[in-house]
């Protein structure tokens, strides 16, 4: 947000797949005044050649060294887009995964931190138990069929989804936490409403994150 237009604000949902990030984005653009645009990891990686897939997607584990040379570029051109929809007033709410477990640390949330320096951003802690997670998984999609590994009798929990879970929320800065097993997305959006009414933090966590060395 610019000081020639106040009312742009920025909503980072960091959490797991299937943690409810995309509903929680949808409550948001529903019910929130004025236009929100979601620039996550979805709508990223529809306009991600194939190739580099799954892009800024990627998990945890560093399965795909391959790919890793390009998802800095990818997670710093996204933020270079938030910043430009928000300097020209345009609300945005961003669902995304970081995390830094590839197979060398890459420090991204680190660098995009500092892209929104001078913008007041509001990253919010999307939590939610393993249980949870994994009927979720269960769920289907239409066009995701296979997207989401699922829990067998010999693997109830598959090594990929722990992974997530133990690295999606490091190193653990926010400025609001919720936990989708305990409350709906609207309900989880009208916290992060009440939230950005009061006014975000300060020093907030995206300016503790950029200062990390």
């Amino acid at each position: 947000m610019s000081e020639e237009n106040p009312a742009a604000q920025i909503v980072i949902l960091n959490g797991a797949p299937r943690s409810g990030k995309s509903s929680i984005a949808k409550a948001i653009q529903d019910e929130f005044d004025g236009p929100w645009m979601n620039i996550g990891v979805d709508a990223y990686n529809a306009m991600t050649p194939d190739r580099y897939l799954p892009g800024i997607g990627l998990r945890p584990g560093g399965e795909r060294p391959d790919l890793e040379d390009a998802v800095p570029f990818f997670y710093a051109a996204l933020y270079e887009t938030i910043a430009i929809h928000v300097g020209l007033g345009l609300n945005v709410v961003a669902d995304l995964g970081h995390h830094d477990f590839y197979s060398q640390p890459l420090g991204i949330l680190t660098d995009c931190a500092r892209r929104l320096e001078g913008f007041p951003v509001l990253f919010v802690g999307v939590h939610c138990p393993l249980d949870t997670i994994m009927r979720r998984r269960e769920i289907r999609m239409p066009g995701r069929e296979g997207l989401y590994d699922q829990a067998s009798a010999e693997d109830p929990i598959p090594d990929s989804v722990q992974r997530w879970q133990d690295h999606v929320h490091q190193p653990g800065i926010y400025d609001l936490e919720v936990d989708t097993s305990l409350l709906t997305p609207l309900e989880c959006a009208e916290i992060i409403r009440q939230t950005l009414d009061l006014g975000i933090p300060r020093p907030s966590a995206f300016e503790r994150i950029a200062e990390a060395r």
